[in-house]
């Protein structure tokens, strides 16, 4: 059986599985001169460049929406419902059709 390449690109989009060491992982994350986007060192897909000023306000944005969802008493429960709905639906509901 032939070896599986450890790393490249399926659908543009790329890969790569080789453990990393500390300074590639320094190194991938601090890209000088290179986009907001960069290959992860570990993994599938993209990453942010945090040599880039656009990385730092997406970051800041992000910081600032889960401070807010943390001041507010965090997400609503799956399904939408919040406690407060909650308590209106606990008895079952009685649905009465009139054929006139």
């Amino acid at each position: 059986m032939a070896d599986k390449p450890s790393s490249g690109e399926i659908l543009g989009i790329p890969y790569n599985f080789e453990r990393p060491s500390l300074g590639r992982l320094l190194s991938s994350y601090w890209q000088p001169g290179k986009g907001m986007l960069v290959e992860k060192p570990f993994g599938i897909g993209y990453t942010l460049n945090l040599a880039n000023w656009r990385s730092w306000i997406v970051l800041a944005v992000a910081g600032g929406l889960y401070y807010q969802q943390q001041q507010s008493g965090g997400a609503a429960p799956p399904g939408g419902h919040d406690e407060d709905a909650a308590d209106d639906d606990d008895g079952p509901v009685e649905v009465i059709v009139d054929d006139d």
